[in-house]
C-alpha cells in the first residue's frame, strides 16, 4: 500500500457501511480520499474521527443519481486535488418488492444509482488517470447477486440482482478496454461480498431489519475494507479481476438453528 500513500482516491457511497470502512483503510493508509454521500454530516463526522490520521477525508455531498452533482465532484477533485488515482464505486441502492410488482421509478433509481453512476465514475476516473499517464485502479463494489442469482421467496429485491450482474459485466468490459491499450496503467476489480451487516435493509424496507442479522451469517463492513486493501496492494503484474467474500457458516446465530 505504500505507493498510494498521498495519492488521491474517490469513494462513493462514503458516509456509513462498506463506504465508510473503506474511507477509514484509505485514510489510515495515508491516501487522500474525496468521500462522497448524500448526507454530508455523516461525512463530516466521519473526517472529524479520522484527524491524526496519515491521510484525510474531504466531505463531499453528492447524489450519484445525479449527473451534473457526479461531474462536478469530479471536476473539484481536478481542480483541488489534480485528479484521482483510485476510484471505489460502492454506492448501492435495493428495496424489499418482488421486481414483477415494482414501479418505474424505483426501477430507475437502482439501475441509474447501482449502475449508470458508476459507469460514468469509471469514464471520468479513467479520462483522469490517463490524462496524467498514472497508475491507477478502480475497485467496484459487486455482490453475490451478479453471479449467482437466487433470491429468496421472502427477501425479493426487485431488480438490485439483475443491476449487480450488470456491474459484473461492466467490470468486465472495461477490462478489456483497458487491456487493449499497451501502455495501460490502470486495474478494475470486482468485489462481491455475500451478506454484509449494514443499513442497507433497513433502506430498503425491509420488515424487522434490526433484527434480520441475528440468525443469518453475515460479514461486517471492515471485512470489505480489508478486501479492497489487498487488493490495491497487489504488484502491478497482478490483476484481481473478481473478489468473492462469504460469511463463514460459523457465524451463524444460535437462534438459526
Amino acid at each position: 500500500m505504500d505507493r498510494w500513500a498521498g495519492k488521491v482516491a474517490v469513494v462513493t457511497g462514503a458516509s456509513s457501511g462498506i463506504g465508510a470502512a473503506i474511507v477509514e483503510g484509505l485514510v489510515e493508509a495515508g491516501v487522500q480520499v474525496v468521500g462522497l454521500a448524500r448526507r454530508l454530516e455523516k461525512l463530516q463526522a466521519l473526517a472529524a474521527s479520522l484527524e491524526g490520521t496519515p491521510g484525510k477525508l474531504y466531505p463531499r455531498k453528492c447524489d450519484v443519481q445525479k449527473e451534473e452533482e457526479l461531474l462536478d465532484a469530479f471536476k473539484w477533485v481536478k481542480a483541488e486535488l489534480g485528479g484521482v488515482d483510485i476510484l471505489v464505486n460502492n454506492a448501492g441502492v435495493s428495496k424489499y418488492k418482488k421486481l414483477i410488482e415494482e414501479d418505474v421509478h424505483s426501477l430507475r433509481n437502482i439501475l441509474e444509482v447501482n449502475v449508470l453512476a458508476m459507469a460514468i465514475s469509471i469514464r471520468e476516473a479513467v479520462a483522469s488517470m490517463k490524462s496524467r499517464n498514472v497508475e491507477g485502479y478502480i475497485i467496484n463494489i459487486n455482490s453475490i447477486l451478479g453471479h449467482a442469482s437466487s433470491p429468496r421467496t421472502n427477501y425479493p429485491t426487485s431488480i438490485y440482482a439483475p443491476s449487480k450482474y450488470a456491474v459484473t459485466a461492466l467490470t468486465e468490459t472495461v477490462r478489456k478496454e483497458l487491456a487493449a491499450d499497451p501502455t495501460n496503467k490502470i486495474k478494475i476489480t470486482s468485489i462481491s461480498p455475500g451478506l454484509v451487516k449494514t443499513d442497507i435493509m433497513q433502506a430498503s424496507g425491509v420488515p424487522n431489519a434490526d433484527k434480520y442479522f441475528e440468525a443469518a451469517a453475515h460479514l461486517e463492513p471492515k471485512n470489505i475494507a480489508d478486501a479492497m486493501l489487498y487488493v490495491l496492494g497487489t504488484r502491478s503484474i497482478v490483476q484481481v479481476t473478481e473478489l468473492t467474500i462469504c460469511p463463514a457458516a460459523k457465524h451463524l446465530s444460535t437462534k438459526s438453528g
